[in-house]
């Protein structure tokens, strides 16, 4: 049995179909999803998803990508919804220097916010990095010293993965590792333990090699654990058993 460490279930893309995919995933082995929610909208869809379905579990944040007013009231929503124990996470938050569509010192202000939330909710944080470990590495070492962490959708060096692994945190691999010029990144899978790995669908993107141009949705994230077994000549329930158990350890303790 699988858990998808990380989807957008409340999309305009899945949403909708919600119902439909959620048969697909638990056809597939998949018992729980947890759903990131990135703006006022996606966390309301993100309630009535998780009334609905046992099996969905919620996090939220603004991203990287998100500035000016509109992340800085969707930070109180967060709270509200992390102080009445509605979320498993605070996240996907986090620093990409690649697009940057926001300046790197507002993207700085809004991590640092969450990382004092996360603090005070007692909550892990789901982290998306791209072209800025250096800064994320800093920063958390700062502002959430020894603090529980995912690097969700890892595409970073084998020397960051140390990194991660040296602060403690899981790292989560998607369907990138699937892609025919990803071996850079099966390098990283072939390292890291699986101990300390999730795997993830990240719905509705990435969807893995098999599925290239198709919406991704939870039930595809089985063509990703077959690619970490193959990668490292293991068994394939062993994959599922030690991404599943990672994923209850880090977001569902207090909830078994």
């Amino acid at each position: 049995m699988y858990i998808d460490s990380h989807a957008h279930l409340s999309s305009e893309e899945l949403f909708p179909e919600a119902s439909e995919l959620l048969e697909r995933a638990r056809s597939s082995g998949v018992e729980a999803i947890v759903n990131i929610c990135t703006d006022k909208l996606t966390l309301q869809r993100g309630f009535i998803l998780k009334d609905a379905h046992s099996e969905i579990f919620l996090a939220a944040s603004s991203t990287p990508h998100d500035g000016g007013e509109e992340a800085n009231l969707f930070f109180g929503e967060v709270e509200k919804a992390a102080k009445a124990k509605k979320l498993v996470a605070i996240g996907e938050t986090g620093l990409d220097y690649y697009y940057e569509h926001v300046s790197k010192e507002e993207q700085k202000k809004h991590l640092i916010k969450y990382f004092h939330l996360a603090k005070e909710v007692s909550l892990p944080i789901i982290f998306h990095c791209r072209e800025a470990f250096a800064d994320l590495f800093t920063f958390a070492e700062e502002e959430y010293p020894q603090g529980p962490a995912l690097l969700h959708c890892f595409t970073g060096t084998v020397e960051e993965a140390k990194k991660v692994l040296d602060l403690g945190w899981y790292i989560s691999f998607s369907g990138i590792i699937t892609f025919k010029k990803s071996e850079a990144l099966r390098e990283v899978v072939q390292y890291v333990p699986l101990d300390r790995m999730m795997i993830e669908t990240d719905a509705p993107y990435l969807a893995p090699s098999s599925k290239r141009g198709k919406v991704n949705e939870p039930s595809f994230i089985v063509e990703t654990a077959e690619m970490i077994a193959k990668i490292k000549q293991t068994p394939l329930d062993l994959v599922a058993k030690h991404t599943k158990e990672n994923a209850i350890n880090f977001f569902m303790k207090d909830l078994r």
